[in-house]
């Protein structure tokens, strides 16, 4: 099976390459076409024509655009994103502070989406042909309708200024030092043994994880129920009927295994918005991580950053994708066949 897959892998991750490219292509034109000159911004406001020019220079915008984007990828391709404009400091360092807190978060929402989302997708079929189904629908639909920005706000407001049950700002308590190590709090706590510094992070992670899971999870929920309903039409359960095998033994071993393959690419779908969607919600929750730094990028035209943080973006919803496209294929056999 693995020297099946692997190639059809390798194939993924190679075309994962090419739209990493494109998508750099035109993030790179895109913002060269903005009202903006990266030149005047890196120097102080007392700075004359002639400084500003001579930094044009010195930056290589005064060269034509392909050209421009070559040099720009060269240095990408050797680990230089370039300086910040705001910051002062390298992008890359930057990007790397931030991203860890950006990545846990969103684990943890993917998390409470998936079990949200197959929970809600087996009551929703559970309830099939029941009074309760009417409004189990109507509730499933009201969930679908609200944005997790929303939820994240009725987070805030309920969780923790009402009931001031949950931090809702930053990503740790202030008075409590960070430790060294990876970036991954969670993680680093943990080894360092500062176990205090381990609830505080997870505190403060629970109601902006809360947010984007449940505002993910509906359509999940939707999927499943209906391809549980198409695959209990198949011709397989009935056999299993007559064969005598429990409603339980015929839900879990047969039927959930093929219902669970489309769902398993919408969740590659929506996992892959989600990390996007964590932008949003930290600049909700001043949780410091990628989306944090991407909204002070462009408040500021900071352009270096916006590449940096785009590209990131992009290379975690390839590989989440990847991820998503590889278990599909371990789940299903059919695709393994060689054409």
């Amino acid at each position: 099976m693995i020297a099946t897959i692997l190639p059809l892998i390798g194939r993924r991750l190679l075309l994962s390459v090419l739209i990493l490219l494109i998508v750099s292509i035109l993030l790179f034109c895109v913002l060269r076409l903005l009202p903006v000159d990266p030149a005047a911004m890196s120097l102080p406001p007392t700075a004359t024509l002639a400084e500003i020019e001579q930094k044009r220079q010195e930056m290589g915008l005064n060269l034509p655009l392909p050209h421009q984007y070559v040099i720009w990828l060269g240095d990408v391709l050797h680990g230089d994103f370039g300086i910040s404009i705001l910051f002062r400091r390298s992008v890359l360092g930057l990007v790397l502070e931030t991203l860890p807190a950006t990545i846990e978060l969103a684990v943890l929402s993917m998390i409470i989406a998936t079990v949200l989302g197959l929970a809600g997708g087996l009551f929703l079929f559970y309830v099939r042909d029941s009074y309760a189904e009417a409004p189990a629908d109507v509730g499933s639909i009201m969930l679908l309708s609200v944005p997790e920005f929303l939820w994240a706000l009725f987070f805030i407001f309920f969780f923790g200024v009402e009931l001031n049950w949950l931090p809702f700002t930053g990503r740790v308590d202030s008075s409590m030092a960070m430790p060294d190590g990876s970036g991954f709090l969670l993680v680093d706590s943990l080894v360092a043994g500062q176990f205090d510094v381990f609830a505080s992070a997870f505190e403060h992670m629970i109601l902006p994880s809360l947010a984007l899971g449940i505002g993910f999870a509906p359509p999940i929920m939707r999927v499943l129920r209906s391809s549980l309903i198409d695959t209990y039409h198949e011709d397989y359960i009935h056999l299993a009927r007559l064969r005598g095998l429990s409603e339980r033994r015929i839900l879990i071993r047969h039927a959930l295994k093929n219902a669970i393959l489309p769902t398993l690419s919408l969740m590659g779908v929506q996992f892959g918005f989600l990390f996007g969607g964590t932008l949003l919600v930290e600049v909700i929750f001043s949780y410091p991580g990628l989306g944090n730094l991407m909204v002070d990028a462009v408040r500021n035209a900071d352009l270096p950053i916006i590449q940096a943080v785009g590209l990131a973006y992009c290379v975690m919803v390839l590989l989440i994708n990847t991820v998503v496209d590889s278990l599909y294929l371990i789940l299903n056999p059919k695709l393994r066949i060689r054409r």
